[in-house]
């Protein structure tokens, strides 16, 4: 090969690399002006559909809060806290979720709880839009079955003075009525102005204590001690069940493996914490579906013994929905 060659040749290579290298760089150029791209600081689709025999089951989700655990808990240290918190890669405040769940029966449109509303803070009042992406409207709901009288439970049942779901029955255990109605406790106020419009229209039907059959495939079921009517549902068809057990958890990373903790706004420690301790055996000795109010979203899950305590096994993540067309 002659110099001229040898020089042309190389010529070629550098031309090839610089060319390489310019669009090597113009890669990069693109690369930084997506990754200037605006933040959304958003998430996905709070709600979430399954079935359950011939019933759909969609879990909606209000929002979340950040709680502080150590100022909530009872029956755990400070230092067995922040352990359980670093097991689960969580800090506090702790991510409280607030969710509800719509059950389509066929024959009826019933809610169980709604949520806190727009009440409890910036990041809450989130029920009804959701309800309506999953392609429902307020006026739907026939039943709303309200496991508590929390306000983190009622919250969504009225907006300035008005119905929230204006065709629905509220339906509540009658020893929690009375107990959150009577005048002198110090919390009628907000739990009467929340059932206002369902008590004016006559829509406010509290049923006897114990258990009871609501309707075809609902039943109430007593779970006393965070409240003193505090009531769960259980849900049945083709022999699928679901037990929507409201506020039996509040903080599943610690209760589940300790159900012995309890939380402050407990009405009755003692009650709370045979309760839970029931519940959960009979959980996962018999394996129904579990609907929790507090726990992460979507809260649906079944409920395992592991050692001494529990585990939360959450549902499989299923899509539902049809893609778009071309």
């Amino acid at each position: 090969m002659t110099r001229r060659d040898t020089t042309a040749a190389y010529t070629r290579r550098s031309g090839a690399l610089l060319a390489g290298v310019i669009a090597a760089c113009l890669a990069l150029g693109a690369l930084a002006a997506h990754a200037a791209a605006p933040m959304t600081h958003t998430s996905g689709a709070g709600w979430y559909s399954t079935t359950l025999g011939q019933f759909e089951v969609t879990a909606l989700s209000d929002g979340t809060r950040g709680m502080d655990l150590s100022a909530i808990l009872r029956g755990i240290t400070p230092t067995a806290l922040q352990r359980v918190l670093r097991a689960h890669f969580l800090t506090e405040p702790y991510p409280v979720n607030f969710n509800a769940f719509l059950v389509n029966t066929g024959k009826a449109l019933i809610l169980v709880d709604t949520g806190y509303g727009r009440a409890g803070g910036p990041h809450l009042g989130w029920l009804l839009p959701h309800l309506e992406a999953a392609g429902y409207r307020p006026d739907e709901v026939d039943e709303i079955l309200i496991t508590h009288l929390h306000p983190d439970h009622i919250g969504g049942l009225a907006s300035a003075g008005k119905a929230s779901f204006p065709d629905a029955t509220v339906r509540v255990a009658r020893r929690e009525a009375d107990y959150w109605l009577d005048p002198d406790n110090p919390a009628s106020g907000v739990v009467s102005a929340a059932l206002a419009p369902y008590r004016r229209a006559g829509r406010f039907q509290p049923f006897a204590d114990g258990t009871q059959t609501l309707a075809e495939g609902v039943q109430a079921v007593p779970l006393p001690g965070h409240t003193p009517g505090h009531t769960g549902y259980l849900f049945e068809s083709d022999g699928h069940r679901l037990l929507a057990w409201g506020d039996v958890i509040h903080f599943a990373a610690a209760q589940f493996a300790n159900p012995d903790i309890t939380a402050t706004f407990d009405w009755n420690q003692d009650q709370a914490r045979a309760t839970r301790e029931r519940v959960l055996a009979e959980a996962a000795s018999k394996g129904p579906l579990i609907a929790g109010a507090h726990l992460p979203f979507p809260g649906l899950g079944h409920v395992a013994r592991d050692g001494r305590g529990y585990r939360w096994i959450p549902v499989d993540y299923v899509q539902r929905a049809t893609p778009p067309g071309p």
